[in-house]
């Protein structure tokens, strides 16, 4: 499944509010914070994750470093973004263990994640 223009969470508004009033998954590598949106028309079509991804100089390192962690991330999410709730809007802030673990290991771990928020609902 493609990761599309409009699953891109871009306004400030938006990603604060995915972040104070959304509910946080320690996810080792990555931290992830997931909320529900407001559904806009009941009459609307399903509509599908959005996602932002963060990585500090900080946390993860140089510009190679940060890119790299992002693409990864934003590569996961590609990937199992079925398995996340319709209208759940994410933020993955990644850490420097991001790119020293192997791929298959951040997806296992985002499988967990997503999991964990479908069973109890994000945001909640």
């Amino acid at each position: 499944m493609r990761f599309r223009t409009d699953q891109h969470l871009r306004r400030q508004t938006e990603i604060r509010a995915v972040r104070e009033q959304g509910r946080r998954l320690d996810c080792r590598s990555f931290t992830a914070w997931c909320r529900m949106r407001e559904p806009v028309d009941a009459a609307a079509a399903v509509p599908r994750p959005r996602l932002v991804v963060a990585a500090s100089i900080a946390a993860v390192g140089p510009a190679v470093l940060r890119n790299r962690a992002k693409r990864r991330l934003r590569e996961i999410f590609r990937l199992r973004q079925d398995l996340l709730p319709a209208g759940c809007d994410v933020l993955l802030v990644a850490r420097a263990a991001v790119n020293e673990r192997p791929f298959a290991e951040l997806d296992k771990v985002f499988v967990d994640a997503c999991q964990r928020i479908a069973r109890t609902g994000p945001g909640m």
